[in-house]
């Protein structure tokens, strides 16, 4: 398959990049960048070409991967879908649930497949322990700690990021979060949410299935406290999330593979742009909900 890239940044240069060049069945066939020479310097990296004009990238290409933040990404991926594109694209999917659907129902007029890069929904390790949880009935409550620290530690590669700034851990760490929950607890029907220090935000979802569960978020987090922990509770006792197996470059190849699968098959991935969508929607409720 045919990939071209939208996007020139660190998570493009670390992982889009090197991950569609690597990978058998992808043919890394052009990068597009808002700074052109970004794009001229990963596409000399990877032996690819750079282009200026992103409809003559979509022209050549059979599936579009997207490192761009998620208000420029939303509106690039239904422009995509339209030229006939397949969809690889970051979470979160967009910061409205109405650009959201806006990708949504692009893919379906144009009937093009699409997956969203849940990172712990493709590593190997972790994806497998969300799919045995959610063959688990009986699960009473979940909590889950999503606590980096992007704007505290001084060294990492997306401090400087503008839209994170803006948005904060909801928008960022939210998406992982939810990915992880949703699968195995169902779809929620209530979230409340409420500030805590720096950009940390504390939600408590009420899920159909009527067990609950509560979400800690920061990219503000100290050093020392950083780190990610889920735990769930129910009639089978409680478990707690494994740590990746592999690193982003594994679980992107996997996401390479559901695309290059769902295209072939015609049906959809679970971490679809329908995902994608309600995910969006349950972060931009909780942020509405947020005091002032």
């Amino acid at each position: 398959m045919r990939f071209g890239l939208l996007g020139t940044g660190p998570w493009a240069e670390s992982t889009h990049a090197p991950g569609l060049s690597e990978h058998p069945d992808a043919e890394f066939t052009g990068v597009w960048g808002r700074r052109p020479e970004a794009a001229a310097a990963l596409a000399k990296r990877f032996g690819t070409r750079a282009y200026d004009d992103v409809d003559a990238l979509l022209a050549d290409t059979d599936a579009i991967a997207i490192a761009l933040p998620p208000a420029v990404q939303a509106p690039l991926a239904a422009r995509a879908a339209a030229a006939g594109c397949h969809l690889l694209l970051d979470k979160p999917l967009a910061t409205t649930g109405e650009d959201a659907r806006r990708v949504v129902e692009a893919a379906d007029r144009a009937g093009v497949a699409s997956v969203v890069f849940f990172t712990s929904r493709f590593d190997a390790e972790t994806a497998g322990w969300i799919d045995a949880q959610a063959s688990v009935d009986g699960w009473f409550t979940a909590r889950a700690d999503w606590l980096g620290s992007v704007f505290s530690s001084g060294d990492s590669p997306y401090a400087a990021s503008p839209w994170r700034r803006e948005k904060g851990a909801l928008w960022d760490v939210g998406p992982h979060a939810l990915s992880v929950l949703l699968p195995v607890l169902g779809d929620v029907d209530r979230v409340t949410a409420a500030r805590g220090p720096g950009d940390t935000v504390h939600l408590v979802l009420r899920h159909v299935s009527g067990a609950s569960s509560s979400l800690a978020l920061s990219l503000t987090a100290p050093p020392p406290a950083a780190g990610v922990a889920v735990e769930l509770r129910g009639a089978a006792g409680t478990v707690t999330f494994p740590p990746r197996g592999g690193g982003s470059l594994a679980a992107f190849a996997r996401a390479i593979d559901a695309l290059v699968t769902s295209a072939g098959t015609g049906r959809p991935h679970p971490c679809d742009a329908r995902f994608g969508l309600a995910v969006t929607e349950l972060l931009e409720t909780a942020e509405l909900s947020l005091p002032d």
